[in-house]
């Protein structure tokens, strides 16, 4: 019997390029980045999505933003409208026709990954990871969750831009409900499983043996979630929500039609959990106490919501169709593997299981395509440098030093000593970098070179400014969390996050790109 190991090697194995979407959209902060997407995927067709997947980036030009639910509904009209004015292609008919769509979303500043997007500009879903290719995050997503698309003809595919998981059940299903959304389900925890997971930390879905889910559980404790689970029949199972979901073409249709004032006016701020799946799943009362509780509605609007979100789906219940339900949940598996780039701490500690000796760490290293027996087999030239067996490194030109567990990736340096440290897109004479250490888009021009402390964190930022083209950032992977200081300036850097931030805004971003290229080629030249 295979083990959920096997099952999860299996489903990395899936995960290529050629088994996505065949129409992939992507969901942008603004313009620039629309426009660098749309690039970048156009020319990562074979290799991140399908050779004839069509690509449409949009941006959310939504003041204040719309939230998930709105925000997708709004980059699908967006989007479909785009496909028409650019190919002629209606992809609502191609959804509605057998086609499947996945859309992206990338908006936001990413405050718990500063210093990392400023070095991209604000480009969040850019950032790069050390492994072969210096692969971003989104494209890695990407191409993680094209193993849905086979199951998934007709829907919409939404997921979120950062970060990547491993079911460790089979990734193949039947789309038998209008909205599924994925999950982490397993029996019925005990109240000392729920504490020691923390489950009253996460949303929750309870379902029934169907695959239908029974309820929606928000944030509760075990003794709060038997209670409303006692008066839900069938339900046997319990699980964590990864947030993504998919949607029928007529559920989509509906959902456009039915919230068409928001959308037209680009007014109101709607989540998919709060504002859709959990009026879809309570009773109006309950419904209403939840979201008074959560400062959403006062009790009239709360109720007024709940009826609006019930007749959409009575209208989808009362068309023909060959689903068994309306809500129903796709099942990752208890024991799957995730593994989230969207927090600064999570970036070093994810990048460095790609140097342990683990099952999940063997899974990271097969999806990024990295060599069990030889983790430095990628276009490397290491001179005399010594680099333990732990360590990965691809796309590196070292002629001395020491390299122990570490991650490195486009690294250029005369003598390099690294321990524990990540590494992307560094250029120096000399490299010193401590355990927990991260350098990333960095051309230093000095003869000393770049030296990182333990859990030091620098960055480089190129602009296209000519009175100030480059400058450097810096944090601390184990003191500094970006959500918390954002507006600050820490680590004596001369701007704060959020001043970053502003600076970077509406640059374009393929002009800055273009110029962190020419920079590190010109030093690397030199060396």
């Amino acid at each position: 019997m295979a083990t959920s190991f096997d099952v999860k090697l299996a489903n990395v194995a899936a995960m290529k390029a050629e088994s996505g979407y065949d129409v992939t959209i992507v969901c942008c902060s603004d313009a620039p980045q629309a426009a660098f997407w749309q690039a970048h995927l156009e020319q990562g067709k074979g290799s991140v999505i399908p050779a004839s997947s069509l690509v449409i980036a949009v941006d959310e030009d939504w003041e204040g933003g719309a939230g998930n639910f709105l925000g997708t509904l709004y980059a699908w009209k967006k989007a479909s409208a785009k496909a028409k004015e650019s190919t002629g292609r209606d992809i609502t008919t191609e959804l509605a026709n057998g086609a499947s769509v996945a859309l992206f979303h990338t908006a936001g500043k990413g405050t718990r990954l500063a210093p990392l997007p400023g070095a991209e500009n604000n480009n969040k879903p850019g950032v790069k990871l050390p492994a072969p290719g210096c692969p971003s995050i989104l494209e890695s997503v990407i191409r993680q969750t094209g193993a849905y698309a086979a199951s998934r003809k007709g829907r919409l595919s939404v997921f979120w831009g950062d970060q990547v998981f491993v079911p460790s059940v089979a990734v193949e299903y039947s789309a038998d409900f209008h909205v599924d959304i994925l999950c982490a389900l397993g029996p019925m925890p005990s109240a000392e499983e729920w504490k020691a997971r923390m489950l009253h930390k996460y949303g929750l879905i309870a379902a029934r043996e169907t695959g239908e889910v029974g309820m929606m559980l928000e944030k509760v404790t075990h003794e709060q979630a038997s209670e409303q689970l006692a008066n839900i029949s069938g339900v046997d199972r319990v699980g964590t929500s990864l947030g993504s979901f998919s949607l029928s073409a007529a559920f989509l249709e509906a959902l456009v039609a039915g919230f068409s004032e928001e959308l037209e006016a680009k007014k109101g701020k709607m989540d998919s959990d709060p504002h859709v799946w959990m009026a879809m799943t309570l009773n109006e009362a309950e419904y209403a106490r939840l979201m008074i509780d959560k400062s959403l509605f006062e009790e009239s609007g709360a109720k007024a919501h709940h009826k609006r979100v019930l007749e959409i789906v009575d209208k989808v219940k009362s068309a023909e169709s060959k689903m068994k339900g309306m809500f129903g949940s796709v099942n990752v598996g208890s024991d799957f593997s995730w593994w989230d780039y969207g927090q600064l701490a999570l970036y070093s500690k994810n990048g460095l299981l790609l140097t342990e000796d683990s099952e999940d760490a063997r899974l990271a290293r097969g999806f990024f395509g990295i060599e069990e027996t030889n983790r430095t087999a990628s276009a490397n030239s290491l001179g005399t440098c010594e680099v333990d067996g732990a360590s990965v490194a691809s796309s590196c030109r070292v002629s001395s030093g020491k390299v122990t567990g570490s991650a490195l990736a486009n690294v250029c340096t005369k003598e390099l000593q690294a321990d524990g440290a990540v590494l992307v897109n560094v250029c120096a004479t000399k490299i010193k970098a401590a355990k927990g250490a991260v350098a990333y888009n960095i051309v230093d021009n000095s003869e000393d070179g770049l030296s990182l402390g333990e859990n030091e964190v620098r960055v480089g930022v190129f602009t296209c400014s000519k009175e100030n083209p480059y400058f450097e950032m810096s944090s601390n992977v184990a003191d500094i969390d970006g959500g918390k200081v954002f507006k600050e300036k820490v680590c004596g850097n001369k701007y704060s996050f959020q001043e970053v931030y502003d600076l970077n805004h509406g640059v374009d971003v393929t002009q800055c790109g273009e110029a962190a290229k020419a920079s590190f080629a010109t030093r690397s030249a030199a060396l």
